[in-house]
């Protein structure tokens, strides 16, 4: 038996908001959890405080199917054709940001969200990608233990809830010795919760973009 791989081209679907005024305008990029969709990331980064002055886009994953709740969602990737899908994870979201980028004024600063595995491809986007980023900002979700050069993410604010039994302690940890290892003092923050964003998640996460030069 033989595999072989065939391109074809595929939609991605992404949401924006932009605020009232000419602008410019900075850019607020986010990426969705497993099995949720583009609407889910684009609630979250409502939810912080301060993005109202900055274009928010939620980008959608490109593999759909119907999650546990028997709703519609995406995942980013497998395990199957790992480097593969990273690759075409990479065009995509380069393609989408160089699209809001051109069609709206923007003022040059560009944060990455990504919340649960979506962190996975906040990193990969600012480490991997076509785009100067400002800052990357990680909800419960671990940095891709295979990728280097986290010195281009710039700034980050990392963040779990102590009860989060997917990104643990222990990840999280490892993902703060890494950043301090490439030059890079997180702003860290474990809230009380669990796996996803509270009222003190969302406080913290305005401040970090406040600060966002």
């Amino acid at each position: 038996m033989n595999e072989h791989h065939l391109k074809t081209r595929v939609s991605g679907r992404y949401l924006v908001e932009s605020p009232d005024g000419s602008g410019p305008f900075p850019l607020l990029a986010g990426f969705h959890g497993y099995g949720q969709t583009t609407e889910d990331e684009l609630e979250l980064l409502r939810n912080i405080p301060g993005s109202d002055r900055w274009i928010r886009l939620s980008i959608e994953a490109l593999h759909p199917f119907i999650n546990s709740k028997g709703q519609p969602g995406s995942s980013w990737m497998t395990r199957r054709n790992r480097e593969l899908r990273i690759a075409e994870n990479e065009r995509y979201v380069d393609a989408v940001i160089r699209k809001v980028m051109e069609k709206l004024p923007h003022d040059g600063r560009l944060v990455l969200h990504g919340f649960s595995q979506g962190a996975g491809m906040a990193c990969r986007a600012a480490v991997l990608g076509r785009h100067t980023v400002a800052g990357v900002m990680l909800l419960g979700g671990d940095i891709p233990p295979e990728l280097d050069g986290l010195g281009r993410m710039r700034t980050v604010y990392l963040s779990r809830g102590e009860r989060d039994q997917i990104y643990t302690q222990k990840h999280f940890d490892s993902d703060v010795i890494r950043l301090r290892g490439a030059g890079i003092e997180p702003m860290v923050s474990q809230f009380r919760g669990g796996h996803g964003p509270t009222a003190e998640y969302f406080d913290a996460a305005g401040r970090f973009l406040a600060g966002v030069g």
